[in-house]
């Protein structure tokens, strides 16, 4: 079995089958080259003006580069807990300190996609999405700009409109982003 090389290193990940149910490890690329389901981490920052903050992916990136997306998240590492892995990443992607008592889970979501870019992949993920409230400036935040070109605020309205014009610039998750943000106001009521 020839594993592809892709632009990253290429690391172990657990596997799960469609039911996510662990099933075992594997290499990070031959996950994607054969499609098999695996667990990512979704965090979405949301202010008290209801508005949710996306990432603006690197120009570079081999899979979805310049597309809207999560305000962080990424694989997990093997045995790794979502929740620690949520606040991982938005640390190291958004370069503020969080904490994973401070993550509010709202889902898990099932994503199957199919993406041609440097390799073919197969893209089937479990997304463990995680909510925090941040009524900071996106200037205080220090982006890793290996990944990321910017963080930017959305309110439902302007994402609707940003969809419809440009339906590209934005991750292939239909209702997704809506749902955080009434996930986010109902936050704010409580």
């Amino acid at each position: 079995m020839k594993v592809i090389d892709l632009p990253y290193v290429d690391e172990p990940m657990d596997v799960c089958d469609e039911n996510n149910n662990l099933v075992g490890v594997e290499m990070d690329s031959v996950v994607h080259r054969d499609g098999l389901w695996h667990r990512v981490c979704h965090l979405f920052l949301y202010n008290s003006a209801g508005e949710v903050m996306l990432q603006l992916r690197a120009k570079d990136k081999w899979y979805y580069p310049d597309v809207w997306d999560v305000s962080a998240g990424g694989h997990l590492s093997v045995g790794e807990d979502m929740a620690d892995a949520a606040a991982r990443e938005g640390t190291e992607e958004l370069g503020t300190e969080i904490r994973r008592e401070d993550l509010h889970f709202f889902e898990v979501k099932k994503f199957s996609t199919a993406y041609n870019s440097v390799k073919p992949i197969k893209n089937n993920e479990f997304c463990y999405a995680y909510l925090l409230r941040f009524d900071g400036s996106v200037e205080e935040l220090n982006v890793e700009k290996e990944e990321l070109q910017r963080v930017r605020f959305f309110s439902e309205g302007e994402l609707e409109e940003e969809i419809k014009a440009n339906p590209g610039k934005f991750m292939p998750y239909g209702s997704y982003f809506f749902d955080v943000i009434r996930e986010a106001r109902k936050l704010l009521r409580q």
